[in-house]
């Protein structure tokens, strides 16, 4: 995960563990299948958000009485009218919800594909305007990623080209290298070279 979703999450579980906030995180993962579609990206956010409310967890809790104890599969408005049952709640801490590594998500496969869902799914959640919820959304600048969520992001923050974070990539590069215990025997000059190469790959993430 970036340091930047890192930071978001840390910092907002700390207010999430003094009853401040809730937050709900999901992190895209192109080689795990439960991880890079929008189904199961709100499926994980409901279930974050119900075991930090005992409000939320009756709300969950009715959406799965109604489909049988579980026996049926809720469709996706059901999903969304859930967690649009969960907003409406009085009185309950800002939710945060934290969507990382959305470029992780296939572009490639199926009318529409499994990205066009998610970024519609975003673009849901950021239309619902709620002063309640926050999203924060981190991403390669995919050009069709950019041109869904830009015009509806209140800010945005480049890390692509920052020389800062390139440059902490590199440490931590180098730290891990001189600290693997294997990595120890190598040559200096092929640990530099794994070094360079990592880190043009990580291509500022």
């Amino acid at each position: 995960m970036p340091p930047i979703s890192s930071s978001i999450i840390e910092d907002v579980t700390r207010l999430s563990k003094a009853g401040l906030a809730s937050i709900a995180f999901f992190y895209f993962d192109f080689k795990d299948e439960a991880k890079k579609n929008s189904r199961g990206a709100l499926s994980s956010l409901l279930i974050q958000l119900a075991a930090q409310s005992d409000a939320y967890s009756k709300i969950l809790s009715a959406l799965y009485s109604e489909n049988h104890a579980g026996s049926k599969q809720p469709t996706d408005d059901e999903l969304r009218e859930c967690f649009e049952s969960m907003l409406a709640v009085r009185d309950q801490a800002p939710i945060y919800i934290v969507i990382d590594a959305l470029d992780e998500c296939p572009n490639s496969t199926g009318t529409p594909s499994p990205r066009e869902n998610v970024l519609r799914l975003v673009e849901w959640l950021l239309e619902l305007c709620c002063s309640n919820l926050w999203v924060s959304v981190t991403s390669r600048p995919e050009p069709d990623i950019a041109a869904a969520l830009q015009p509806l992001a209140s800010h945005t923050i480049s890390l692509h080209n920052e020389t800062g974070q390139r440059e902490d990539i590199t440490n931590y590069i180098r730290w891990f290298v001189n600290s693997d215990p294997k990595a120890r025997k190598w040559r200096n000059q092929d640990k530099e070279l794994v070094i360079e190469r990592l880190s043009e790959r990580a291509d500022g993430m």
